[in-house]
């Protein structure tokens, strides 16, 4: 029997409407690599999201490829989910 836990993964996603229709992979990494990932997205204020059913999906993708189909609608919900939280803070943060 194994006990042991599953290596951390991180993955970073990008968006860029004149590359194609859905995020691509910008950066996939297990351990020390997942490590580096997350250190560089907490350095830079990205917000770091936990999808324990979403990962291991989009872990699968090759890096500098579009997202599956299947993670669509997750990812879709949580960029508007980012979007509505960063325009809720810019608010917030304005200078008149």
């Amino acid at each position: 029997m194994n006990h042991l836990k599953p290596q951390q993964a991180a993955i970073a996603l990008g968006y860029n409407q004149n590359l194609g229709s859905a995020p691509r992979v910008l950066a996939s990494g297990f351990g020390n690599v997942a490590k580096t990932i997350l250190s560089i997205a907490q350095d830079n204020d990205v917000h770091i999201h936990n999808d324990e059913q979403l990962t291991p999906l989009l872990a699968r993708v090759p890096v500098g490829q579009e997202i599956p189909e299947a993670a669509y609608q997750a990812v879709a919900e949580l960029l508007a989910f980012l979007y509505q939280a960063d325009q809720s803070m810019s608010q917030k943060t304005k200078v008149y």
